[in-house]
């Protein structure tokens, strides 16, 4: 006995020696991709900032004085203030003059330059005629010889800084990855999680409450059920098909809007919510139910009344799960055409618009090597955006469990 003893504790020890292996090679791997991600998108956080000193020429921008401010964001769209960016590179560097040392010149700063002293003109016209300074982007990519030694000559100036890239969470889509954010992604996200929710919540709920409370015990009942829970493992893309099948091809509705991407998420989310509602109601004691009824309450009543309310707790846990899994979803919002390149920030549900995963999708696809930082850094503000939303479901199912 002794030894039949020995021998299960000592295998008890490799048990959970092997556990603790597998949780630490877990913890190890994780942290391991955690990392090379942050690396690799804080780049995307900072950006670099040359101070250039503009002349405002009033020959280079006729057409904008005098005229009302509709007129003069118009006439600004002919202008050309890639002049402007090479007239203040040339004061700060007089003797570049070949055409391919100015152009490996005008490289150092963002093709943004030109919108930024564009709007800052047209934000107060009185500044024509006179010479500004003004922060523009700095360029991205691999320098040549001639290039570093240009911006060693103007960090000794003091005319360079970094800086935290707000504009990474204020600008949408971009062709170019220094002037590139993610401000609409992340609305098209917000609008499409939005529209999720609002199907998919009342609808999974008023279901899993008749399939518990209501349904009578028969083959279709049972066959709807097995059906639920297939359809929770059902790959997303499939999902993506019948939205694109259902919502665009029969019923017309408008390509990569956020109303087709939120209820082509609903159909993908609303097995998982009806199983957690189901799993909550289920959790409920009979005995409240039968107090309930010994008071004379109607079985409608019952179930407003107590039932639901306690089990209102684990029902928003498992809708916020199932609402992060749709935030990261990319196949279903690939299927219905929100891949497209969008630069304009979306306002309303039937905008065009894309989301935070497809933006992802999107970068990690393109060649430029300045959208690698870009990549990383929206990977990981969409790793912020699903840490809080777990975060929020196990706070709420800690804070409103109630304990039998």
């Amino acid at each position: 006995m002794k030894k039949r003893l020995a021998r299960r504790h000592a295998a008890e020890r490799r048990f959970r020696f092997f556990g603790y292996a597998a949780i630490g090679v877990a913890v190890v791997m994780l942290s391991i991709l955690l990392v090379s991600i942050a690396i690799r998108g804080w780049p995307s956080f900072e950006q670099t900032q040359i101070r250039l000193t503009v002349p405002l020429d009033r020959s280079a921008l006729e057409g904008l004085e005098g005229v009302s401010q509709a007129e003069a964001e118009s006439a600004a769209l002919r202008l050309d203030f890639g002049a402007l960016v090479r007239a203040a590179l040339a004061l700060e560097f007089p003797d570049v003059t070949g055409r391919a040392d100015v152009r490996a010149l005008q490289a150092l700063v963002s093709s943004g330059a030109r919108a930024e002293i564009r709007d800052r003109v047209l934000a107060d016209r009185s500044l024509i005629g006179k010479t500004i300074e003004l922060w523009v982007s700095g360029g991205l990519g691999r320098f040549s010889e001639a290039q570093r030694q240009w911006v060693e000559e103007l960090q000794g100036r003091g005319l360079i800084r970094r800086s935290f890239n707000w504009d990474f969470f204020t600008r949408g889509d971009s062709r170019d990855p220094e002037l590139a954010g993610i401000l609409g992604a992340v609305m098209g996200s917000l609008l499409s999680l939005i529209v999720c929710v609002a199907v998919a919540f009342p609808l999974g709920v008023c279901a899993a409450v008749y399939l518990e409370e209501f349904a009578p015990d028969t083959r279709w009942t049972r066959l709807i059920e097995v059906n639920i829970n297939n359809l929770a493992a059902v790959p997303s893309i499939v999902f993506g098909l019948l939205g694109l099948a259902v919502f665009l091809g029969f019923m017309g509705m408008a390509r990569s809007a956020p109303l087709v991407g939120g209820l082509t998420l609903a159909l993908m989310t609303l097995p998982t919510v009806i199983i957690a509602a189901r799993a909550a109601i289920l959790a409920v004691p009979p005995s409240i139910r039968e107090a309930a009824q010994g008071l004379g309450a109607s079985p409608l009543q019952v179930v407003s009344h107590h039932v639901l309310p306690l089990a209102l707790p684990g029902i928003l846990t498992g809708t916020i799960i199932g609402m992060a899994r749709a935030l990261g979803e990319t196949a279903p919002l690939l299927m219905i055409g929100m891949v497209a390149f969008v630069v304009d920030v979306p306002t309303s549900f039937s905008d065009a618009a894309t989301a935070l995963p497809v933006q992802v999708f999107l970068w990690s696809d393109t060649p430029e090597r300045g959208f690698v930082a870009k990549t990383s850094g929206a990977i990981l503000v969409l790793l912020g955006f699903l840490a809080l939303m777990n975060a929020a479901a196990i706070v709420m199912r800690q804070k409103f469990e109630t304990r039998w």
